[in-house]
């Protein structure tokens, strides 16, 4: 890989050039998504809306297991790439492939003809099942489209395309919000329209992503016969880390919701509404720099370039600093128009309520997304159960926890100040493994091992 930016360019400004690129993708899938939230509760109806969110545990399983694959995958491939084993990451590359696509055809069986038992799992009422079973059984065809373009995405970004990449996400997301509003809006398909936008945009993202094969500098190939699927068992033990940080958010978020409706009622949800919108919107750029950081690193490790490693973190660190310092700025000094953006005419007491959860949580952003890139950081280094324990805590064991001793030991005390507290315990346990396991430790152990 003579000449590769990512193993010789300047750390600062190649960092910066992969990601960017991710972040901005990730922001227009964002945005995509509030959007799409939008049609459906404007111009459908409130059931339809909460039909949607219904699907949200389900999806977040499906769309785990896919992440799973494609970062285990991903890095997996990255660093036989900077070792100049082209075949050995093509291999792997077609073995994800052909996993995510035979998994997404598995997950057509539920969605096509046990729907109704599924949705009753989901908890959807029987007044909904109607409402929610046309959509559900679209989706589950659109997952095999959206699930094949999630996996070549990450390869695609891997093998030094990050633009094309971007461009993929960012055709998606823009042709979602159009056909929404064509399918939902014009000819009033309602949920099954939302289903079809989805399943169109999709395709579209993953023709734009298949212009990679026709790339003369392209370093992967398909290969009908990939060989060593048991390699495929390392694959997903490296990306387990990103499994339970898709799975966990789900749950975190239903505990949450419960606990605040039953101190709250349903104004303590529309309360919730900032900072839940503002965590999510900060995590989607931390994902982005933690891309970058998975690549880079992993291909440094391959390439046995540890300094490397250690100026990319540095870049990551630096650039997740900015960003808090911004978030935390807008968040205790432009809070009155953060809640008015999205609570505009809301009771006084709603409104309140958003200034005191605002006031518990702001310190959460200080830390959420270097405990992003720390996890990333774990998994590129090939350090799986160091990344699955930082994920773990900060995505589930910590924060469910500190949410149900809060509500029963501490009554008097907002229940969200369990979700900086967990942040801040997970930051000083993945500041002790990064230390454990540096660059320079980390590498050793990968070539002990082989």
């Amino acid at each position: 890989m003579e000449g590769s930016p990512i193993l010789q360019g300047a750390i600062f400004p190649t960092f910066v050039r992969y990601a960017i690129p991710s972040i901005l993708g990730l922001l227009a899938i964002t945005t995509a998504s509030i959007v799409d939230g939008i049609f459906v509760g404007r111009f459908v109806s409130s059931d339809a809306l909460a039909a949607v969110n219904l699907m949200i545990p389900y999806l977040t399983l499906v769309f785990g297991l896919a992440l799973m694959i494609a970062i285990g995958g991903a890095v997996r491939a990255g660093r036989s790439l900077g070792a100049g084993h082209h075949d050995q990451a093509s291999g792997v590359f077609s073995r994800c492939m052909f996993s995510v696509v035979a998994m997404a055809l598995l997950f057509l069986i539920p969605g096509l003809l046990f729907d109704g038992s599924v949705l009753t799992l989901l908890g959807a009422p029987e007044h909904l099942h109607e409402t929610m079973r046309p959509y559900f059984r679209w989706l589950s065809v659109v997952l095999v489209l959206q699930l094949t373009s999630m996996v070549l995405y990450y390869f695609v970004r891997m093998d030094g395309q990050p633009g094309l990449a971007t461009l993929a996400l960012s055709v998606g997301a823009v042709a979602n919000i159009l056909l929404d509003a064509l399918f939902i809006i014009h000819f009033e398909l309602g949920l099954v329209g939302a289903a079809w936008a989805t399943g169109l945009a999709q395709l579209l993202q993953l023709a734009v992503l298949t212009r990679y094969f026709r790339r003369p500098g392209r370093k992967l190939r398909f290969m009908l016969r990939p060989g060593q699927w048991s390699d495929m068992f390392k694959v997903a033990y490296n990306g387990v880390s990103e499994f339970i940080n898709e799975c966990s958010g789900g749950v975190v978020i239903l505990v949450l919701n419960w606990l605040l409706v039953s101190r709250l009622g349903v104004d303590g949800i529309a309360a919730f509404t900032v900072v839940n919108y503002t965590i999510f919107l900060s995590l989607m750029i931390y994902y982005g720099i933690a891309d970058a950081v998975h690549l880079l690193v992993s291909q440094n490790l391959g390439a046995g370039q540890a300094g490397r490693i250690r100026g990319f973190m540095s870049s990551a660190f630096l650039m997740v600093a900015c960003v808090a310092v911004v978030l935390v700025s807008v968040l205790l000094a432009g809070g009155d128009w953060l809640i008015g953006l999205f609570l505009q005419g809301a009771d006084s007491s709603v409104l309140e309520q958003s200034h005191d959860f605002i006031a518990a949580v702001w310190p959460l952003f200080l830390v959420n997304g270097l405990n992003v890139c720390l996890s990333i950081y774990l998994t590129a280094m090939h350090q799986p159960l160091p990344s699955l324990v930082v994920a773990l805590s900060r995505s589930l064991v910590l924060p469910v926890g500190l949410l149900f001793a809060i509500a029963t030991l501490f009554p008097q005390v907002s229940i969200l100040v369990a979700l900086p507290i967990a942040e801040w315990v997970t930051f000083a346990l993945a500041l002790g493994c990064y230390r454990a396991f540096s660059p320079e430790r980390a590498m050793l152990r990968c070539q002990a091992m082989g």
